[in-house]
């Protein structure tokens, strides 16, 4: 037994379960929450991270442009919406990053736990931000004047849809987020730093997944469950199926615009 593998993979599992318990998902149903001032930016508590979805091996990748730097991905997806070709345009849609947005929250009855980061999508996001900018609510992560917040959950079956729903309402009385001043700052010192949660790809290894996306065999399926509150599809990806011949071309263009841009 090699000892030093065994120490190994338990460190990437300690580590693992480390990310995880840094990240909050609502359950579905009622649970009261408290946005809290970021320790690394106390002007705004939010942080926007763009991903790429289905990736490669339908696997979720942060995008390097979420910190302003090239992202192949994003690239090539700009070229393909700027041909005028209506299937390329949606396919470069589909392909460029996608924003989610996070922020340092504390669950009520659950204060010990210290600060997670809870991810959510534009809707809430904008609810939140208007909530904020409404002079008769203010800044409502203040950690003496701030208010608390209601997130409800609902699953797919109680939405009606394929991804559930949720909601948000904002507490009208103002509350501090506790009144203890040790446990305030052992809510500041706890906080970790989003960035540092993930793992940002190489250029390199971003062309490699867009290159398995666009050129999938019939074995590549994978499996992956990530932990950070970003959901990722883990479907097949099959080359088995008829294609038809319009499709066929649409694909033949996708392919000679990623020879063009990567290749040329």
């Amino acid at each position: 037994m090699d000892i030093n593998k065994i120490k190994s993979r338990l460190s990437t599992l300690q580590a693992t379960s480390s990310t995880k318990d840094s990240f909050w998902k609502p359950a579905p149903g009622k649970t009261q929450i408290r946005i809290v001032p970021y320790k690394f930016n106390k002007d705004n508590p939010f942080v926007e991270l763009f991903f790429h979805y289905q990736l490669g091996n339908n696997k979720t990748y942060l995008s390097p442009a979420s910190f302003g730097r090239p992202d192949p991905v994003e690239e090539f997806a700009n070229k393909l919406k700027s041909t005028g070709v209506k299937d390329e345009w949606i396919q470069g849609k589909r392909l460029e990053p996608k924003m989610r947005t996070f922020a340092p929250v504390i669950v009520r009855g659950e204060e010990h736990e210290g600060v997670k980061w809870w991810g959510f999508g534009k809707t809430v996001y904008q609810e939140l931000l208007g909530v904020i900018a409404d002079p008769d609510y203010g800044d409502i992560t203040d950690p003496t004047t701030g208010r608390d917040i209601v997130v409800e959950r609902q699953t797919p079956a109680e939405a009606g849809n394929q991804y559930g729903k949720t909601t948000i309402r904002v507490k009208p009385n103002q509350t501090a987020i506790t009144e203890n001043k040790e446990t305030l700052e052992k809510i500041f010192d706890s906080q970790s730093k989003l960035e540092e949660l993930y793992t940002e790809p190489s250029y390199d290894d971003l062309k490699e997944a867009l290159q398995t996306y666009l050129n999938p065999s019939d074995d590549s399926t994978e499996t992956t469950t990530t932990s950070n509150g970003v959901a990722a599809s883990t479907t097949p990806t099959s080359n088995t199926t008829t294609t038809p011949a319009s499709t066929e071309k649409t694909t033949e263009k996708v392919e000679d615009a990623f020879d063009e841009l990567f290749n040329s």
